[in-house]
């Protein structure tokens, strides 16, 4: 039997395709729902244009037969605008004023009318899924390839070995890649995905190591590549911060995404790897850096100035961790007698917000979106496709700071695109355990 899918406002603000994606079931859109996506067409943010984009979708639509009693569509789900719900009895809570009142009386009439007909309410709302469960309807979230921090790939493992291998590693500067490394660790997971990283560890003596990374194109593990000279002045404190190094230095990999708590290195090592590749090696003809604009708690109003000066506050860190590595290098022939507004006016370095990306075609640049925990699915997408030729994309960001009340640990963007692309061989990813900030921020990331 058909499933009858009830979608809330949030659904269609979330992804305005939605209505493709669920199989050949019945669809249906509340009439409250459409009200609330009208009020949302004349904004210029991501919900407004999602909103104008279904609006225009079911425009469309009104072509091919009359909402109210169904419109097939091309995958044979058959889509509806329904009134109703709003004689259905409800608790004296749940008043009948709200919207989201309205489109679960929408279910809970659906669901008497047809009991043995599969209803689901399909809201990004937790609270409203709460509410339609004690109202005995069931309530989905729509993003059901949702990743939850824990059982997400953390882009690297430690393999006890056999003592022979980290030897043989270290002597020909490769381990062929076998089962053979798996047998004295049976509680290793396998198979490795392309760029994943490894530490070689021999199960005898756990001391006796090997850092490596596994390229798919050579079907072995390789050593990780280590600049003598550090990169912009700073050197690896651990292990995923070498890994980090090797990922964004390493021009095969074209998507670099690094997870991890505050304080870990993801901005800075990223932006030195950038100046390294950009202003040393002549790799990329400029380091574009951006970042979404969220507030941390309540915004304090409108900023007055140019478009440079209202946005300084927000791309602060950026130039902080900029100025850091200038200071770094300051008596190194790198530094010597150059800033960051000398690199911004010759045209090799960027800053701007996420706003301005959308359209914009992006060839031969070094791209670092930081704070990308903030972004949506969507937006994650958007920012991808404007790679062009010879481009690298950063992405850097912490799943457990996210001031962007769309999304969360599970379902933002970073974790989306850490998941989809673990086993492309032209990206890498890297989480971050590991403090390196301060003793007090790590103290803080932990405690608190």
């Amino acid at each position: 039997m058909k499933k009858a899918f009830i979608l809330d406002t949030n659904v269609l603000l979330f992804d305005p395709l939605a209505i493709f994606k669920l199989g050949a079931n019945d669809i249906i859109i509340p009439i409250v729902a459409i009200e609330e996506v009208d009020r949302f067409k004349r904004e210029m943010s991501e919900n407004g244009r999602h909103a104008r984009h279904f609006t225009r979708l079911i425009d469309d639509m009104r072509k091919d037969g009359e909402l109210a009693k169904g419109v097939k569509l091309p995958n044979g789900a058959i889509l509806s605008v329904e009134l109703g719900g709003g004689d259905t009895p409800l608790p004296s809570e749940l008043g009948m004023d709200k919207a989201d009142n309205k489109m679960l009386g929408l279910a809970l009439m659906l669901k008497k009318e047809q009991p043995r007909r599969p209803i689901v309410f399909l809201t990004k709302d937790a609270n409203l899924r709460i509410k339609a469960d004690a109202l005995g309807v069931t309530a989905e979230d729509y993003e059901q390839s949702n990743v939850e921090p824990e059982s997400l790939y953390t882009g690297s493992s430690t393999i006890k070995v056999d003592p022979s291998m980290v030897d043989e590693f270290y002597a020909n500067k490769r381990l062929p890649y076998s089962d053979k490394i798996f047998e004295h660790d049976k509680e290793a997971v396998k198979p490795l995905y392309p760029n994943q990283y490894v530490i070689l560890k021999d199960y005898a003596n756990p001391t006796h190591t090997a850092m490596g990374r596994y390229s798919k194109e050579l079907d072995s593990i390789v050593p990780l590549v280590k600049p003598p000279e550090g990169l912009w002045g700073i050197f690896p404190k651990n292990a995923e911060q070498a890994f980090a190094v090797d990922a964004l230095l390493n021009d095969e990999v074209k998507l670099v995404s690094l997870l991890g708590k505050a304080g870990t290195g993801k901005t800075l090592f990223a932006i030195a790897a950038g100046l390294a590749k950009t202003v040393d090696e002549g790799v990329y003809h400029r380091l574009l850096v951006s970042r979404p604009v969220f507030p941390l708690g309540k915004d304090i109003g409108f900023l007055p100035g140019t478009v440079e000066e209202k946005l300084n506050p927000w791309m602060q860190p950026i130039y902080d961790n900029i100025d850091f590595l200038f200071g770094t290098t300051a008596k190194s022939r790198r530094g010597a007698g150059k800033g960051a507004q000398e690199l911004m006016n010759q045209g090799m370095l960027q800053i701007e917000p996420l706003t301005y990306i959308r359209g914009r075609t992006i060839p031969q640049q070094y791209l670092i979106v930081d704070e990308s925990q903030n972004l949506t699915p969507h937006e994650i997408k958007t920012i991808i496709t404007r790679a062009g030729d010879d481009t690298k994309i950063v992405l850097t960001g912490d799943s457990f700071q996210i001031d962007n009340p769309y999304v969360d640990s599970a379902n933002n963007g970073l974790v989306y695109l850490v998941d989809r692309f673990k086993d492309q061989s032209i990206s890498a990813h890297v989480t971050f355990l590991k403090g390196e900030r301060s003793k007090l921020s790590e103290l803080a990331s932990n405690l608190l």
